[in-house]
C-alpha cells in the first residue's frame, strides 16, 4: 500500500495513515483503507486494529474536497467514503483510533466510527462542513446528535468549532483523553487485557452494544441469548469451578477480587 502503513504483532494490527501533507481522505487513502478493512475482517489472528497517523499535525484533516463536485467520479468517491465508515463500524476486531493531531470533518467521522478512541493534548476534533456550504457526509451529524444530544450537537455543527480532547471526552466524541506522555503505557495496559480475550468475546459484546443502541429490548434479548449459550459451555463451567476454588463468593472478593482471578488463571494454566 502507498498511503497506509501496516504492521502486525500478536493479536494486533496497526494501520498508520501516511498521506502527506495533511492525511486528507483522498480516493487513494479511502480505497486502501477499504481494502485493508476487508482483509483484516477475515484475519482470525487479529483481535484489535489500531489506527494512527504518521503526520505530527494531523490524524486526518478531512475528506478530499476535490471529490465533492457532483460528477460521477466524485459521487463514486463519496460513496466509497461512506462505505469505509460503514465497514469500519462493522469490523469484527476491536478498532481503536489514537489521535495526536487534528481530526476534522471526515477525519473526525473516521475516529467516531472506531470502537474506541483516545486523544492527546495535541488532538482537535470538529465537524466544520457548514463553513464550505455542505452538511456532514460520513455520519458526523448523526453521531454528534446521538452522542451529545440535540442542543450541544446543533451548537457544534452550526459553529463548526474545534473541540480539545478533554472537551471531546466530555461530549462523547472520543472515549478518553490521555496525555501523550502516558499514551503508550495506557494503550499497552488496555491491549494486555483485550488481547487476552478470544475474538468471539469481542464480537459478542460488539453485537450486544450495537443491538442495545438501536433497541433496548433487542439488546436485552440478545444479551440473554449469549448468557444462556455461554453458561452451557464446558469452558465456562471449568472457569466457575476454579474461581470458586480460589475464594470466589467469599470475603476475599471484598479486598482481593483481581487476586482471585489471577489465581484462577494460574490454576487453569496448570
Amino acid at each position: 500500500m502507498s498511503v497506509l502503513d501496516i504492521a502486525k504483532e500478536t493479536g494486533v494490527t496497526t494501520a498508520v495513515l501516511n498521506n502527506p501533507p495533511a492525511n486528507v481522505l483522498t480516493i487513494d487513502l479511502i480505497n486502501e483503507v477499504n481494502q485493508f478493512l476487508a482483509s483484516v475482517d477475515k484475519d482470525p489472528d487479529t483481535k484489535v486494529v489500531i489506527f494512527k497517523s504518521a503526520n505530527p499535525l494531523f490524524f486526518s484533516a478531512h475528506f478530499d474536497l476535490n471529490l465533492i463536485n457532483g460528477t460521477p467520479d466524485g459521487q463514486a468517491g463519496c460513496m466509497a467514503f461512506s462505505q469505509m465508515i460503514k465497514k469500519l463500524k462493522q469490523l469484527k476486531p476491536l478498532s481503536i483510533a489514537i489521535v495526536d493531531g487534528c481530526a476534522r470533518g471526515g477525519g473526525d467521522e473516521f475516529v467516531m466510527a472506531c470502537d474506541l478512541s483516545f486523544g492527546t493534548e495535541n488532538a482537535v476534533f470538529a465537524q466544520p462542513e457548514i463553513g464550505v456550504n455542505i452538511p456532514t457526509g460520513g455520519q458526523g451529524g448523526v453521531q454528534y446528535t446521538r452522542r451529545m444530544g440535540r442542543s450541544k450537537a446543533l451548537q457544534s455543527l452550526l459553529t463548526g468549532r474545534d473541540h480539545s480532547a478533554q472537551e471531546a471526552e466530555r461530549l462523547n466524541i472520543i472515549t478518553k483523553y490521555v496525555p501523550k506522555a502516558e499514551m503508550d503505557r495506557f494503550l499497552n495496559d488496555q491491549l494486555a487485557i483485550i488481547n487476552s480475550l478470544d475474538l468471539r468475546d469481542i464480537a459478542m459484546y460488539k453485537d450486544i452494544v450495537a443491538a442495545s443502541i438501536l433497541d433496548e429490548e433487542a439488546g436485552v434479548e440478545l444479551e440473554l441469548k449469549y448468557f444462556l449459550d455461554r453458561a452451557r459451555e464446558e469452558k465456562s463451567q471449568t472457569i466457575f469451578k476454579a474461581f470458586l476454588n480460589n475464594g470466589g463468593q467469599t470475603e476475599r472478593e471484598a479486598t482481593d477480587f483481581m487476586g482471585i482471578f489471577a489465581d484462577t488463571v494460574a490454576e487453569l494454566s496448570r
